[in-house]
């Protein structure tokens, strides 16, 4: 009867053969079929070999689970219908080694039961595996061992149970697992896995959480954040299930690593009971020792290592270090029943220092730590006695250093040592392999890692975003929080600029937990990382300082940090380290660019008028744009001031050119406009004087467009207004009636001749006349081949009658911008005049 099934299918393409393999095993896994899962793999193999590869078709994977054993069946697009018969009196499958056939002669030699079926369109080959014989409910078993060895747990045991949903979020929490870890339910539920996992690894190598989520079972140690920021050792068995509905979902049991012994799935010894077509097979001593399959990834692999080694000498501890590539230092790789203050990555020197590694290069045996003190710094303050370590070599060269250790002394003896070394030497190159491939991996992420910060870092001169991105970018990458603090000078003290923390919730804390503690010291010797202790006791963990070093000045310090239990690695540090550099650059050039605009917009706002006078019975209203980021004056300008008692002078002007440049004319114009209008000249006498002082700015001068004019209100409500036009757009006047019309004729503009005859116009503004005065800037916008131009501009102005002066303004420049989707390319200047109406009644 079968109970369950499982299908898959897979492309014609060589790795789908391993993908197979994988499917199979975590599926005969995941129904607890560990017996049987071995040959099923090798059988499947074979299958889908000849599938994908030989026969160039996709292939077909179904599972089915029985109760006394599984249906394996492989179907292709080939139907080939040979078998592969023997000649009469051949020796059976007498060549082994040919393509054809083996996967079928394999089936002959190692299922229960098999078969080929054939369809026009494809054919199927099958096998079944029964399960050996076992008492009911017994899975495995192992030997009857002294209350003394047996494995330590609580007197309360206690299993975290979590459920975690398709996608990846928190479904079910049990009471225990809020004891273990102290988060609530209701603060728990609903949040992805990722938050709560340490995962134990470095990003971008091995299976990640995310991957191990979508194994049909997996098992194995890794951390859980708890509730206080505490890094939870744990060791844990997943089960993906489905629900009626067919959604899958995750189930983890977790106790404590050092309680494993409660989950942990018995290494499975090979039967010496081999079936009849079973051939004698020589053990690989790596696969024996670490177990099929090898871990594919670094950390597993040492995990594994550590675990095996503590098992194989019934040890309460294990750890594994790597030896640096000058053999003088070691870093903490792996570890199981260590307290979590024993932190990855930490480093001790092999030779020389207070806490030497002495016993690294040679087999060592301690009987009793007490009387060594320091002889294994890994271990001190962790109640173990006796400890066996053993060096890893490859071809003569230190490479690491494997350990068992116990809580009671004198536990260990020379054969203890001669068979962790045996072992030791076994899985001493696939190590080192796996680690020159973590390194290699490492380099090309931190070479992406580095070009994409350069690239994000040059793609802004603004301080306060540099800060953001420079934080953002170290966190969680790197570490758990960065703090970055700014100098402004060589006599300041460093400012706490910006907080970062991977917990959003604890960014507010963290920022006001370090401006309770003093700063990190400053430091000018060249860059490198240096330990932070203050901010180490004050937030708990590691800290780390660096410091932004920029035209050989400290301009900042950059801290790093970590929870407890983890330590920076050296990569991660020499990482930061070039990350830092290319910051501290960026930071300096915002903060020369940020010194560089507020000077210029000093020195624009300079050359702005004061503000505009109030004039008795006119509205005046004034809308001015600069083009270019940080301008605040271009080539643009206006003015209106009080020349005498009753009487005001206006400017509107365009400078040939935009920038400092053009702002330089700007000033000299309004200026000189106020100094000559104040001397009683008329408008025609005050721009011949200004023509002349543009042209003696020799290479410099730039010619202008300029209407001047003089504004004199009258005792009958109206407004006289006489006009100079050089060479500027001409002024509009909007009647009541809603009539537009130029108020002013053309006239030559500034700065190309020295001979001008400007003559001078006069017209008299009534009550709700609009006289509207701009630069090109509005007349001239563009949207590909169209624009504004004079007719567009009156259009608009015929929509302003009855609105104020500072609504006529404002209707235009909104019509202007809204002309083309792109930003102004030119500067624009709208100066407004209107003559109220006369209210009755008063």
């Amino acid at each position: 009867m079968i109970t369950a099934r499982a299908a898959a299918s897979f492309e014609p393409v060589g790795r789908s053969v391993a993908a197979a393999r994988a499917f199979v095993r975590d599926t005969l896994q995941g129904w607890g079929f560990a017996d049987v899962v071995d040959d099923a793999v090798v059988l499947t193999s074979e299958l889908v070999t000849n599938a994908v590869v030989h026969a160039g078709t996709r292939a077909e994977v179904l599972c089915l689970r029985a109760e006394d054993g599984v249906r394996v069946e492989v179907a292709d697009r080939y139907p080939e219908r040979e078998l592969p018969l023997q000649p009469p009196g051949a020796r059976p499958y007498a060549d082994p080694d040919r393509e054809s056939g083996r996967g079928l002669m394999l089936c002959a030699a190692l299922a229960t039961r098999w078969g080929v079926e054939y369809t026009p369109t494809h054919k199927q080959v099958w096998f079944r595996l029964d399960l050996p014989d076992r008492p009911v409910g017994t899975r495995s078993a192992g030997p009857v061992v002294p209350d003394g060895m047996l494995p330590l747990a609580d007197t309360r045991v206690r299993v975290a149970v979590l459920q975690i949903d398709a996608d990846d979020r928190i479904s079910a929490w049990n009471e225990d697992a809020e004891h273990i870890f102290g988060h609530p339910a209701a603060k728990a539920l609903g949040r992805p896995v990722g938050e709560l996992a340490a995962w134990p690894q470095t990003p971008g190598t091995g299976t990640g959480i995310a991957e191990a989520l979508r194994l049909s079972r997996w098992e194995g140690s890794y951390g859980i954040r708890a509730a206080d920021g505490r890094i939870i050792p744990v060791y844990a068995s997943h089960l993906r299930v489905r629900d009626a509905h067919g959604e899958p979902s995750v189930v983890c049991l977790l106790v404590h690593d050092d309680e494993r012994a409660l989950l942990q799935t018995p290494v499975r010894v090979p039967s010496a009971d081999a079936g009849p077509f079973t051939e004698p097979r020589a053990t690989d001593p790596f696969e024996a020792f670490i177990g099929s399959p090898a871990p594919d990834d670094l950390d597993g692999l040492l995990q594994r290592t550590v675990e095996r080694a503590r098992d194989m000498l019934d040890g309460d501890a294990a750890f594994l270090l790597l030896a640096t590539d000058d053999e003088t230092e070691l870093e903490v790789r792996a570890t199981t029943g260590l307290p979590s203050t024993r932190q990855r990555f930490a480093r001790v020197p092999v030779e020389a220092g207070a806490s030497r590694y002495g016993s690294a290069r040679m087999p060592a045996v301690h009987d009793d730590l007490t009387a060594l003190p320091g002889a294994v710094p890994l271990l001190q303050s962790t109640g173990m006695r006796s400890v066996v370590t053993v060096p890893l070599k490859v071809e003569g060269r230190l490479t690491g250093s494997l350990g068992v250790a116990a809580e009671n002394p004198g536990r260990y003896s020379n054969e203890a040592a001669l068979r962790l070394q045996f072992a030791a030497d076994r899985i001493a190159l696939a190590v080192e392999s796996a680690r020159l491939g973590e390194l290699e991996r490492l380099r090309r992420g931190s070479l992406s890692f580095l070009v994409e910060a350069s690239d994000l870092l040059a793609g802004t001169l603004d301080r306060d975003q540099t800060l953001a991105l420079m934080a953002q970018m170290t966190v969680p990458t790197l570490a758990t929080w960065c703090a970055v603090y700014t100098i402004a000078d060589q006599a300041s003290e460093p400012h706490l600029s910006y907080v970062l923390h991977e917990d959003e919730e604890r960014i507010d804390g963290l920022k006001a937990l370090l401006r309770r503690v003093s700063a990190p010291e400053r430091f000018t010797e060249p860059p490198g990382a240096r330990p932070w202790k203050e901010g180490a006791s004050a937030v708990g963990g590691e800290s780390v300082v660096l410091p932004l070093m920029a035209r050989n000045r400290v301009i900042g310090l950059l801290t790093l940090g970590n929870p407890s239990g983890e330590q920076f690695r050296q990569e991660i540090l020499e990482l930061a380290e070039d990350l830092s550099r290319r910051a501290a650059l960026a930071l300096d050039n915002a903060r020369l660019y940020s010194e560089r605009m507020a000077i210029s917009r000093s020195l624009q706002r300079s050359l702005l008028p004061p503000g505009s006078p109030a004039i008795p019975g006119v509205e005046v209203e004034v809308i001015y744009r600069a083009a270019g980021e940080g301008n605040e004056v271009g080539g643009d300008f206006y003015d209106v001031f009080p020349i005498r008692d009753g009487a005001y002078g206006f400017a509107i002007g365009d400078v040939c050119g935009t920038g400092p440049e053009a702002a330089a004319v700007t000033g000299l114009a309004r200026h000189a406009l106020r100094l000559l209008a104040r001397e009683g000249l008329g408008g025609p006498a005050v721009l011949e004087r200004l023509n002349a002082a543009i042209l003696d700015e020799g290479a410099r001068s730039r010619f202008l467009t300029l209407l001047y004019g003089e504004l004199h209100p009258q005792t009958d409500g109206s407004a006289l207004m006489k006009v100079v036009c050089a060479g500027h757009p001409l002024p509009l006047r909007l009647r009541p009636d809603g009539q537009v019309v130029p108020a002013a004729e053309p006239q030559p503009l500034l700065g190309v001749m020295e001979d001008l005859d400007l003559h001078e116009e006069t017209l008299t503004l009534e009550p709700g006349d609009v006289l509207l005065c701009v630069t090109d800037g509005v007349t001239e916008r563009r949207e590909g081949s169209r624009m504004l131009g004079d007719d567009g501009l009156a259009e608009v102005l015929t929509t302003c009658t009855g609105l104020t002066a500072g609504a006529v303004a404002a209707r235009v420049l909104r019509a202007v911008e809204r002309f083309a989707a792109e930003p102004a390319s030119d500067d624009m200047a709208i100066l407004a005049f209107r003559v109220p109406e006369q209210r009755t009644g008063d």
